[in-house]
């Protein structure tokens, strides 16, 4: 199908959602199994599309004699940690993936792997995909300064093969460090696999010591970013006897998306920890929110979104890096919004925005078409508009990335139609 339209349903809203395991802990527990010599008994893989080619990448084995193509799709943290893998294992191979995913910078993470060892070439434009790796011999280097400000993926991609270096590895990050809580989900996997790593966030520093992985069992979790689009849909519920129960999530969680939690207070969204997971009601919404998406970026089109429509005015810090995301996250939100009525604006240059009710937007306006720019995320933050008035968007299969029983799991909600292509809203 290339389009959904997506209805409000009749009737009470009750559901019980059996989550997608997280896609960040399935991946980052894929290449510590790896680094064990695949000797690790995973539970509960994720099945989103970017932990399945992690998968079937790492299944393919290491080649001997030409570098064969390792084409990651759009799978950015694929990318980034199958790049450090097969660079620090001596696996020859030319890492690709879509166009855009050719437009997204790896370069910090190319200049520390060369830094430590390997052998790295450009396949076309300097500090971009595709590249080729050649080998690594070790270097003796094993210090390393690394911003932590572009993307926490490539720290994480550093430290998980640290232990495989001869030395170990002492990262120190410099400048504001983003998206914190999945630097510390990276260590707190490494520890639970038999590392040993010494974090020290006052002085700025991660120090890894050389020492194999040790072999053991690991069930993965339930997606903290994948519940976030049923809060939305509690929030933007107009039945104040809305509950849906989100089956495997845990209080104390790794994912640092488990944010959405006391932002979505805010919005209107009552948590309750149960046995199975997490009961979501309704509760009294606030008027405005500010909130720093530094740590949880992937929260930041879902809570933009629902604040449109539910009218709460919402000022968002620490999304710059939105923009070399699978789109221009900032851009597409930006266009995007208008078709609801609202806007984002820039109110401090790359730093402040504020989400705003346009002047004059009433609910006539027609059907709203939402472009999803060959990302999911946005096509599952806008999805729950559907809990007000009817939406369409286009090419709903880009969801398949990361949550793959999307559109199955909100038909309990809303009315799902698909659309065959042409069709008007």
């Amino acid at each position: 199908m290339n389009a959904v339209r997506l209805s409000p349903a009749p009737g009470p809203v009750r559901a019980t959602i059996p989550l997608a395991s997280s896609k960040s802990e399935s991946n980052r527990a894929l290449i510590l199994d790896a680094l064990t010599g695949f000797r690790c008994d995973l539970q509960n893989l994720s099945t989103a599309r970017d932990t399945q080619t992690m998968i079937r990448l790492l299944k393919a084995g290491a080649s001997t004699g030409l570098p064969d193509t390792a084409d990651v799709l759009d799978a950015g943290t694929t990318m980034r940690f199958l790049t450090a893998y097969f660079a620090v294992t001596g696996q020859p191979k030319i890492m690709t993936g879509t166009p855009r995913m050719c437009e997204r910078p790896i370069g910090i993470l190319v200049d520390a792997l060369r830094t430590l060892g390997a052998d790295i070439t450009y396949l076309n434009n300097e500090g971009y995909p595709p590249l080729q790796l050649n080998g690594f011999s070790a270097s003796g280097q094993h210090t390393l300064s690394i911003r932590g400000d572009v993307s926490s993926q490539y720290i994480s991609a550093l430290l998980m093969i640290a232990p495989a270096l001869p030395q170990g590895l002492t990262l120190t990050l410099t400048g504001p460090i983003g998206s914190r809580p999945y630097i510390e989900m990276t260590i707190a996997q490494m520890v639970y696999f038999g590392a040993d790593v010494q974090a020290n966030w006052d002085e700025r520093t991660i120090t890894v010591a050389p020492q194999p992985y040790t072999p053991k069992p690991y069930q993965i979790e339930s997606d903290w970013s994948g519940a976030s689009y049923w809060y939305s849909v509690v929030a933007l519920s107009g039945d104040p006897d809305t509950t849906i129960d989100l089956l495997g999530l845990k209080p104390q969680s790794l994912q640092g998306d488990s944010a959405i939690v006391e932002i979505m207070r805010a919005l209107g969204v009552e948590s309750t920890f149960t046995d199975q997971g997490v009961r979501l009601t309704r509760r009294p919404a606030e008027s405005a929110l500010s909130w720093d998406f530094t740590d949880c970026p992937d929260l930041a089109q879902t809570v933009a979104v629902c604040a449109a429509v539910s009218g709460v005015a919402l000022t968002l810090t620490g999304i710059e890096s939105l923009k070399i995301k699978e789109t221009d996250r900032v851009l597409a939100l930006q266009t995007e919004l208008q078709k609801l009525g609202a806007e984002l604006v820039e109110v401090e240059s790359n730093h402040r925005y504020e989400v705003r009710s346009l002047a004059g937007a009433t609910p006539e306006l027609p059907t709203p078409v939402i472009d999803t720019y060959d990302d999911h995320r946005m096509a599952m933050a806008f999805a729950p508009v559907a809990m007000q008035r009817s939406v369409m968007i286009e090419e709903p299969g880009v969801v398949a990335k990361s949550y793959p029983s999307f559109w199955e799991d909100m038909a309990k909600v809303v009315t799902v139609e698909p659309l065959a292509e042409g069709t008007k809203a």
